[in-house]
């Protein structure tokens, strides 16, 4: 089974613009690789607008034609699907969407130079925010 996701970055307007992450969205991993991998403003909106993906630090691709040893995000859009990010007004609508719409269990988005963890599994109340902290230990990839 997947641990799903979403993950966005905050606009200067308070809205969040966000894509599906399927594989391994629990804090311990995709956290620590977002904050490895993805730690700028730049390099988060890069990884957001390839849209939805099945992974976002893989060196798999769809059909096997990537490098091993070589990683980045594999985009549901690699093969031939639609899935451009979706732009939300602000963060309480991102997390229910990511809730509702998606069934995903952690939504994490890029705000103020860091990334912020929710739990988002039956997320019902708009003034209770779930927030996760985020472990820092090494990374072995």
């Amino acid at each position: 089974m997947a641990t799903r996701a979403r993950i966005g970055v905050q606009l200067k307007n308070g809205s969040i613009v966000s894509a599906y992450h399927h594989w391994d969205g629990y804090p311990e991993w995709l956290g620590r690789i977002l904050k490895t991998h993805y730690n700028s403003r730049s390099l988060a909106a890069e990884l957001i607008d390839g849209g939805d993906m099945s992974c976002c630090w893989t060196d798999d691709r769809w059909d096997d034609s990537g490098v091993k040893g070589v990683y980045g995000p594999q985009y549901y859009s690699q093969r031939g699907e639609n899935h451009p990010p979706v732009l939300h007004k602000d963060l309480n609508e991102f997390l229910v969407y990511s809730d509702n719409d998606c069934g995903c269990e952690y939504a994490y988005h890029f705000v103020d130079g860091e990334w912020v963890c929710h739990l988002v599994q039956d997320y019902r109340d708009p003034n209770v925010v779930k927030e996760v902290p985020i472990p820092s230990f090494p990374l072995a990839v």
